[in-house]
């Protein structure tokens, strides 16, 4: 996917997102995220546009923290979140394209990272602000484009879950592998574009794209279940094999 089409991706989810939790309101519970309420929602997702605009438009090469979660609610809250989506949007829509800036994933540009990782941030935390409102996160998960919801799986595999960071480790070495049904990922894609192989030992998982080898276990279903439900927001659609990896990755896989 071209850099252009995350950010048209980024300001349609932004906005969309900023509807829902309006329309929720800010006090409403978040099933997909049982600890948030929709003010939680608004005030994480709008420090972390803020967060990324920052590298883009100041050209920062180092890591910060950003600042903050703001004291608002309400209205000012929403108005403030719309704010910095609109910024972000804005910035990365006039950046250069070899804009130099920290980036944390590999990618072939900090523009082209920023870009993508905001665009499925805010895909992803849409879902939350929906499922306030009362939305099963299923009919969301039908308006991602195909390829999208693969391009999302990619990065939480290929790019997230190969850090250090990572726990989704075992003893043995296992594997676990992941299908996206829906083959039309793409318009050169093949069937193999779709299916993912996670390599897990002790060490951090390592990802490949395609299906050589055996699988101890197996995800699969249309990509954009697959996506959300890789980012728990989903039961999985299918598992087949040893079902205990499918609890080890619902049980350690939080992003940190």
């Amino acid at each position: 996917m071209e850099t252009v089409e995350f950010i048209r991706i980024l300001d349609h989810q932004g906005r969309s997102l900023a509807a829902a939790a309006g329309e929720a309101g800010s006090g409403a519970e978040v099933p997909t995220c049982p600890d948030w309420r929709v003010r939680d929602l608004l005030r994480h997702t709008g420090m972390v546009h803020r967060w990324a605009t920052s590298f883009v438009a100041e050209g920062r090469t180092v890591p910060h923290s950003g600042d903050g979660l703001p004291d608002l609610d309400g209205g000012e809250l929403l108005d403030w979140f719309r704010t910095g989506h609109r910024r972000l949007v804005d910035t990365l829509a006039s950046a250069p394209a070899d804009v130099e800036c920290w980036h944390f994933l590999p990618a072939p540009s900090p523009l082209a990272f920023w870009a993508r990782r905001q665009a499925h941030e805010t895909a992803v935390h849409r879902v939350d602000a929906e499922s306030a409102r009362g939305a099963a996160p299923e009919e969301i998960a039908a308006a991602f484009p195909g390829a999208f919801a693969a391009d999302g799986i990619d990065e939480l595999l290929c790019g997230f879950h190969a850090r250090a960071k990572s726990k989704v480790r075992t003893e043995k070495p296992r594997v676990l592998r992941v299908r996206a049904t829906d083959a039309d990922t793409g318009a050169d894609a093949d069937a193999d574009d779709a299916v993912w192989t996670v390599r897990l030992s002790a060490g951090p998982p390592v990802t490949e794209r395609g299906s050589e080898g055996e699988a101890d276990c197996e995800l699969s279903g249309p990509a954009s279940l697959l996506y959300l439900s890789l980012w728990n927001r989903l039961p999985y659609p299918a598992v087949s094999g040893d079902v205990s990896l499918a609890r080890l990755w619902r049980e350690k896989s939080a992003v940190i």
